[in-house]
């Protein structure tokens, strides 16, 4: 807890806080008692405010009179609570230990807050395929502002350890010091690159600038900076992602599961008894770890220089994949098996099969009408090397297969145009070429997973993604849109574009229509235009 910034309430305001959040004095807490809706729009608001979420609650929530938060607190008995959970959990004990149905474990889910979190630790946090995460956006948020004492980055107890903690909070305090004056000069190129528009209010207009300037100085970031994530997941799914945290070799994070785990047992306690039991969840960390040591050791034994790569390298696909795809297409519609429609398609010409494609993809008005799961008979796979910040957003999409490697400062790193523009080229390099410096000596007296901490965003991060078509559509129509970051909407432009010349699925790339190959000078613009209408209609 010592590296944690405890938030400072009134006593009258931890009276009301500790009715509904499991503690008020830990980085980590559980959010009860509160209608679920409550609870959605509370995480909702996690990307677009510096505030931590009791902090939120208190200003924003409390006092509104149509959420009825004051008469849900005169409601509440904690002596009636305690009793129901000792009752839910005999019962959890009946039928999981007896009958072994992991699927209770499905069926209860909790909202856990996990604030100062680094950005090494929220991409553990978000592993999991099944659950729901909300962060923090370095689109909305700015990371000048201190938390506490100092600004809001993270110090590994392993730095501490090694005796470099006063070299590591001197290269932070220059991120975040260059991080201040690049976003206010920033702001100010931006705005007269892009003077207000008649009709667009002044909310809209300075969003927009902001949003742009937050957007192209975030690679300076350090990977040690600190995020407020938004967990809403089942038993099952928090039981996996601690067990998984166990086995993990930084100590931030072994000790951030401790954390998840105290306050998730003051909610589900029975969904957490493996967790930790020796001959379960030990053993089961214990075998994570030693795989992952295994492999490690021989992946350092066979290690070459890496293959100079473009940014995105579609490695692996299907050369029959219309062919598959259109045969699937009919298997719900026929009473043939699925080896005869392949046999049947394969007897037909091209234009017979393109047939069956456009009748399957059909008319799409948006990008959310997406063609069915015939889509999902075939494959891609993409080697990519992007910035961290763009690994960041599109790791998000955790229904597709994504690996990654440790963050390096090895593979280079990027820089944008406008960073020259406003005359903060040298002071940019400059940190990019300490973050390299310090990178290599914490590697050296520490180790890789360690190194990770001080590195920016703007560097390189190698990391795969292997998706269906049909998560293709979903990816790549959504992360191309003009709002989106440039960064990774060119890594999925890329993508596009080579599953329909590389692998030469010209039907199914034609028809992932919405993918936008625009560059707009305001990506956020329209977007904010938009959120301020229908604002106004909700008025």
């Amino acid at each position: 807890m010592s590296d944690y910034y405890q938030e400072l309430f009134t006593q009258a305001e931890i009276d009301v806080l500790s009715r509904f959040f499991t503690n008020t004095d830990r980085p980590v807490f559980g959010l009860i008692n509160l209608p679920e809706v409550v609870k959605g729009a509370l995480f909702a608001r996690y990307s677009r405010t510096h505030k931590s979420v009791r902090r939120l609650f208190l200003d924003e929530f409390v006092e509104n009179p149509d959420l009825g938060i004051e008469a849900i607190a005169k409601a509440l008995h904690s002596e009636e609570g305690v009793v129901k959970l000792r009752k839910a959990e005999d019962l959890y004990d009946r039928v999981f230990f007896e009958y072994g149905d992991d699927s209770v474990a499905q069926l209860g889910g909790v909202h856990l807050a996990c604030e100062q979190a680094s950005n090494v630790l929220t991409k553990v946090l978000e592993w999991g395929r099944i659950a729901a995460y909300l962060e923090q956006s370095t689109r909305y948020i700015a990371y000048d502002r201190p938390l506490g004492d100092r600004y809001r980055y993270f110090v590994p107890e392993e730095v501490r350890a090694a005796g470099l903690e006063q070299i590591f909070t001197a290269y932070m305090e220059r991120i975040f010091t260059f991080y201040s004056k690049a976003v206010e000069r920033l702001v100010a190129h931006f705005s007269a690159l892009h003077p207000q528009q008649t009709g667009d209010s002044d909310f809209v207009w300075r969003s927009t600038i902001r949003a742009k300037a937050y957007d192209t100085v975030r690679g300076i970031l350090p990977a040690a900076t600190q995020s407020n994530v938004g967990i809403y997941g089942t038993g099952q799914a928090y039981e996996m992602a601690l067990i998984r945290m166990q086995a993990h070799p930084l100590t931030e994070v072994r000790s951030y599961g401790a954390m998840m785990l105290e306050e998730l047992r003051k909610q589900i306690p029975a969904f957490m008894k493996r967790v930790d039991l020796q001959d379960r969840g030990g053993m089961w960390s214990e075998y994570l770890a030693r795989t992952a040591g295994a492999v490690a050791g021989i992946a350092g034994e066979l290690e070459e220089e890496p293959e100079t790569r473009q940014e995105v390298t579609l490695v692996d696909w299907d050369p029959e994949a219309e062919l598959k795809i259109a045969a699937a297409a009919l298997y719900a519609a026929s009473e043939m098996p699925d080896s005869q429609l392949l046999k049947l398609v394969e007897r037909l010409s091209t234009d017979e099969r393109d047939r069956i494609l456009t009748a399957y993809i059909g008319d799409r008005r948006n990008r959310r009408h997406k063609p069915g799961r015939a889509m999902e008979r075939v494959y891609y796979r993409f080697d990519v090397l992007s910035d961290y910040g763009a690994f960041r957003d599109l790791q998000r999409h955790r229904m597709l297969t994504i690996e990654w490697q440790r963050l390096t400062t090895r593979f280079g790193y990027d820089t944008p145009a406008e960073v020259a523009a406003v005359g903060l080229l040298d002071e940019w390099e400059g940190i990019m070429e300490a973050a390299n410096s310090l990178y290599e000596r914490l590697r050296a007296e520490t180790n890789a997973d360690v190194a990770q901490y001080v590195v920016p965003f703007a560097y390189r991060i190698r990391y795969m993604l292997e998706m269906n078509a049909r998560e293709a559509f979903h990816l790549l129509e959504l992360r191309t849109q003009p709002a989106g970051h440039p960064s990774y909407r060119r890594v999925c432009q890329e993508m596009h574009r080579q599953i329909r010349e590389v692998a030469g699925h010209r039907v199914i790339a034609d028809a992932m229509q919405f993918v936008d190959h625009s560059n707009p000078g305001l990506e956020r613009l329209d977007e904010e235009r938009r959120l301020e209408a229908k604002r106004k209609r909700n008025t």
